[in-house]
Order: structure tokens, then sequence, then C-alpha cells
């Protein structure tokens, strides 16, 4: 049976490079542009929002390059997850969005293993009513920073704003940008890393830099300064918005972010007393348009104070 969306959400057309592949893997594979987890995505394919060329399709379905894929998200779900106390500093709000500083060490949203202290469980003992397309356990959700990042991130407090900043992340209007200390500084000043990053292929939790099944990914390094002990600052600018691409991209250049247990290179012991508990990667600008008012903002979020200690003795130290 063919159906017609009026106004869907995303629009997806498939590159060769995902023919044959089934459709439930072509949208997980979106999960960060749609805003949605891998079963929220399951469920919209058997609900019927999930359209290949106008037609109800099933997950398993074979695409062919050039289909057309459409996508529209399902209306808010009740949030059951429990509010709780947690720290983030609040740049900015109104009745559409609130931007925050993400400390390092706090989870986006409640996943196997992470049922509470989670950024959601914050968001909603702080202001009560976030826009619940994002399913019940990431309301308010439409993008991430990992685990260890710090930074700037924006929420959704309605459905509107959910679709309209969602939409923005897919169609790459929204600007992001990052700085990083580094553990060896990259060749020259500045450089373009465009490596397609996909799943690695045995270490499954892992992303990786891959020759075939990957998305394209795009990252932009400058050089602000060498530090001490080899390291280096850096700032970094994305034009596509993989999981872990920064981490992945720099590690492929010899250049891993300082502190980053999975794709690093030194281990705690070589560095000398810095106190690096983390990976060192702060988000530390987002530009995007106000969902209602159409006004371009952009927000900037200064650096932890733990990654500003770390930065301090790099540069106090007689040896970059």
């Amino acid at each position: 049976m063919i159906h017609v969306m009026n106004n869907p959400d995303f629009i997806f057309s498939v590159g060769r490079g995902w023919a044959g592949q089934r459709l439930d893997r072509f949208l997980a594979a979106r999960e960060s542009d749609v805003g949605l987890s891998r079963s929220a995505v399951k469920r919209l394919v058997l609900q019927g929002d999930v359209l290949v060329n106008g037609r109800e399709s099933k997950a398993g379905c074979t695409l062919r390059a050039g289909d057309q894929i459409s996508v529209t998200l399902p209306p808010s779900e009740p949030v059951n997850i429990r509010p709780e106390p947690v720290e983030f500093e609040i740049i900015f709000e109104d009745a559409q969005i609130l931007v925050l500083n993400k400390p390092a060490g706090v989870v986006v949203h409640p996943a196997p293993g992470h049922c509470h202290g989670t950024l959601v469980n914050g968001l909603l003992y702080h202001c009560h009513d976030l826009s619940g397309i994002g399913g019940e356990e990431r309301p308010g959700i439409v993008h991430r920073l990992d685990r260890d990042t710090s930074g700037v991130m924006v929420v959704a407090r309605t459905n509107i704003a959910h679709r309209s900043l969602a939409a923005q992340f897919s169609g790459r209007e929204v600007e992001k940008e990052y700085i990083a200390i580094l553990e060896a500084a990259p060749s020259g000043f500045a450089g373009t890393v465009d490596l397609p990053i996909g799943r690695h292929p045995v270490k499954r939790k892992k992303m990786a830099v891959v020759s075939h099944g990957g998305r394209r990914a795009v990252t932009h390094w400058t050089l602000v300064r060498k530090l001490a002990y080899g390291f280096a600052l850096v700032h970094l600018g994305l034009e596509t918005g993989r999981t872990h691409q920064i981490r992945v991209h720099m590690a492929s250049i010899n250049a891993p972010v300082a502190g980053d247990s999975v794709y690093g290179g030194r281990r705690k012991k070589q560095w000398p007393g810095l106190g690096i508990n983390r990976q060192m990667l702060h988000a530390v600008k987002l530009a995007f348009t106000h969902p209602l008012s159409g006004e371009r903002m952009q927000f900037t979020a200064p650096l932890r104070p733990d990654m500003k200690r770390v930065l301090a003795l790099l540069e106090g130290e007689d040896g970059g």
C-alpha cells in the first residue's frame, strides 16, 4: 500500500554504499540524526512511520541505491524516569529550549547500566517539562556528548523544539566546535580528516575508520599551541556528527585525545602527575536557529575545572 506523509520529519536517500543493506540497519546507523535509540527506530518501522518510496516496508527489507526513505517521528510518550538532582550549569533557557554546560562523568540518558544519575534525570528534576518525542528513555535529547566529554548541549522542552532541532542537526545546520588536549601534536598547523567511520569489525562497542560500510565523517582541526611533554591544544570543527568522531579521527592521525581510555595511546603512568582522569575533550561552542523565533543563536561553554587545571599545568611546564 502506498501512503503519503504530508510532513515527514526526515527524508533519506540511499547511496550506493548502502545498497543491499537492511532498512533497520540503515536507520540504526542514523541514530545520531533522528535522535532516537535503535529500539525506537525499530518501533517506527513496525508502526508504519517509515516509508520506502512511499510504501510501508518490513524492517528487514533490502534497500536499493536511490531509494527514498521518509521518517515521521511519533507523538510524545509519557515519561516515567525519576527526577534526581544532577550537576550541570544552565547557560540559557526559555519555554522551548534549555542550553547547558555538561560536566564530564555524566551519561546523557538512561541506558542499561546507567538507570540513575543521568543528565535526563537532572533535567526532569530542574524543569519537569521535556519533549517526549525521543521516547521514554531520553526525553528532550536531540544530540549527545559522550559520558566523559564535557561542554555545551541544547535540550528540547517542547515537541516543536525537538522536531526543529533534530532537523537542524540532520541537515548539518548546527555549528559545533570543540577544544581538546591531544597526546601529541598533529603534523602541521591545521588540517582536515575526511575518513568514514563505522563499527569496529571485531570490537563492536568501538568505532573505527573503515573502508566499507561506514559513513562519511569530516573533522577540521587547528593547532592552538604545543604544550609540555609533547601534548598539544587544538580547536576542532565538525561537519558531521558520528559517534566518537573526534576521538576516532584524532587517533587515526596519531594524535589521540589525552585521557581517552578507548582510543588513546599513552597510559596514565606515562603522564607526569597531571591528574588526567578522563578524555580531555570539551564542546566549546554550539550555534543553531531558535525553533520559534527563527533567531540564530550561539552559545559557548567555559572549560570545566578539571580540564582547566590540566591545561594550566601543561602550559606552566618548561618542556613544550
